[in-house]
């Protein structure tokens, strides 16, 4: 961070100008104080004329909390180590915690030793792959994310109703790979909205589009115009496959993307929603936007001529690290953030089933607040 210094991290003393709600990995957010006492005698501080924009909604859903939860319950339950296939969310830093934990996490299910435990990740997998578990007798704890599991149901309908699939998404994407695993025989891959026109059907009239969750409403929406302006018969999917978090996070970061000149997207590289903020931060109004792993990787020379920086995270980052973001901004001279909040979420996901038996859990058991609009 060339070399900056880091003041101690907020407590309730060192900003009594706002109130701080716990929230569920221990971090911290910000919120207008409800009770603070007034002074009216006090002299009013001027603004700060350096801001910080704080999105609201951002990092956690219910989804990915789930997931990590599964893992983490397994290792306390179980004891280690229990595998994980593929990276059970796409954050570096859980995972590196996960595995500091006895989470061992490998590319396919041969890696796990014959009638171990493996957790499947919360991008959800192919049948394929769930019956390569079974051949190997694995114990198997499905921690796809529910809504990932209902746009796997929608393309097992629509291939057994004969239909041509359309999957909008990113090719080699865990997810799309998942998806498409449940009907090779009936789904194609449209990559963006210039795929649309190398799209082939069997029956204009029996043709249906679907989508990974994790993508750019903005420019999903583009890809079903296109594919719609050559198969005006296309059907949309039941409810809306692009889940609430990666919508409402879009929608925060379009928000604070209006006033900010700077945005610092909290996210790993492999991560499709962290990856699409950048881009939708930039698509409205933004001079500038970095996606960061960690504080680590913030940038002394983005900070030129910038008065007003913007901080969001994805899906998939626990608020610890936002909190690092914010206390190098402090640092740097910029005021106490400014939370803007475009949605509530108290979405809740009970922990998978498998799990749930072990533990005793009732179905109603769930981890987390996350999600509605």
């Amino acid at each position: 961070m060339g070399g900056s210094v880091r003041r101690p991290a907020l407590t309730a003393c060192s900003a009594p100008a706002v109130l701080m709600r716990a929230t569920y990995d221990g971090g911290v957010t910000l919120a207008p104080a409800l009770d603070a006492a007034v002074d009216p005698a006090a002299p009013v501080e001027p603004a700060a004329a350096k801001r910080v924009l704080l999105a609201a909604p951002r990092g956690y859903c219910a989804g990915v909390d789930r997931a990590v939860v599964t893992v983490e319950k397994a290792l306390e339950h179980y004891g280690a180590p229990v595998y994980v296939r593929k990276e059970i969310v796409h954050n570096k830093f859980v995972v590196d915690s996960l595995a500091k934990r006895g989470a061992i996490f490998v590319d396919d299910t041969d890696e796990v030793p014959e009638g171990a435990r493996v957790v499947f990740s919360a991008h959800g997998v192919s049948p394929a792959v769930r019956q390569a578990a079974d051949a190997r007798s694995l114990q198997s704890i499905d921690a796809t994310c529910p809504l990932v599991t209902k746009v796997h149901r929608e393309a097992v309908r629509f291939a057994r109703d004969d239909f041509d699939i359309l999957l909008i998404g990113h090719a080699g994407h865990e997810e799309v790979e998942g998806t498409a695993g449940e009907a090779p025989e009936r789904t194609q891959l449209v990559d963006g909205p210039d795929a649309a026109d190398a799209v082939v059907v069997r029956d204009p009239a029996k043709v249906v589009w679907l989508s990974q969750t994790t993508l750019s409403v903005d420019e999903t929406m583009e890809t079903v115009r296109r594919l719609r302006e050559r198969f005006p018969s296309l059907q949309d999917p039941p409810s809306d496959d692009i889940c609430y978090a990666t919508q409402n996070r879009q929608v925060a970061v379009k928000k604070i993307a209006a006033e900010a000149e700077l945005v610092i997207v909290v996210g790993s590289a492999n991560s499709s929603n962290s990856v699409r903020l950048v881009e939708v931060a930039l698509q409205h109004g933004a001079r500038a936007s970095h996606r960061v792993d960690t504080v680590a990787e913030v940038e002394d020379a983005w900070f030129e001529g910038i008065d007003v920086v913007g901080v969001t995270s994805g899906a998939s980052v626990p608020e610890i690290l936002v909190r690092e973001v914010l206390e190098d901004l402090a640092a740097r001279g910029y005021g106490e953030p400014q939370e803007v909040r475009t949605a509530e979420e108290d979405l809740l996901f009970s922990l998978p089933r498998e799990l749930r038996a072990d533990l005793k859990l009732r179905p109603t058991t769930t981890t987390t607040a996350g999600c509605s609009t």
